[in-house]
């Protein structure tokens, strides 16, 4: 977070999920990007992780509210294990020409 070389006239966000229970990157984890607004949330984006647990394609982000909700219970399905979360969610505020990165 924090790198002032990015366009001071947007934020942009980048995620890497890391499957500490198989010690291997999260492959084909859904997620989804949501902006709060004066109505609540609304979604922006649907990602998948590719291969390397990565997701490189958010959309360019301004500064305000966002929410990134990860389907944890979509990926531990896909391996026939039950799972303690259902889903994770993460809530963060973004600031113009910044770069963050939700692990």
């Amino acid at each position: 977070m924090g790198d002032t070389k990015h366009d001071p006239t947007t934020a942009t966000l980048s995620s890497h999920i890391l499957d500490t229970s198989l010690g291997t990157p999260g492959r084909n984890l859904a997620m989804v990007l949501y902006q709060k607004g004066e109505d609540g949330f609304k979604k922006l984006s649907a990602h998948v992780t590719n291969s390397d647990g990565r997701v490189k394609d958010f959309p360019v982000l301004g500064a305000g509210i966002y929410k990134l909700v990860f389907d944890t219970d979509g990926y531990y399905s896909a391996m026939n294990i039950e799972g303690f979360y259902p889903e994770a969610s993460v809530v963060f505020r973004t600031k113009l020409g910044e770069h963050y990165h939700v692990p």
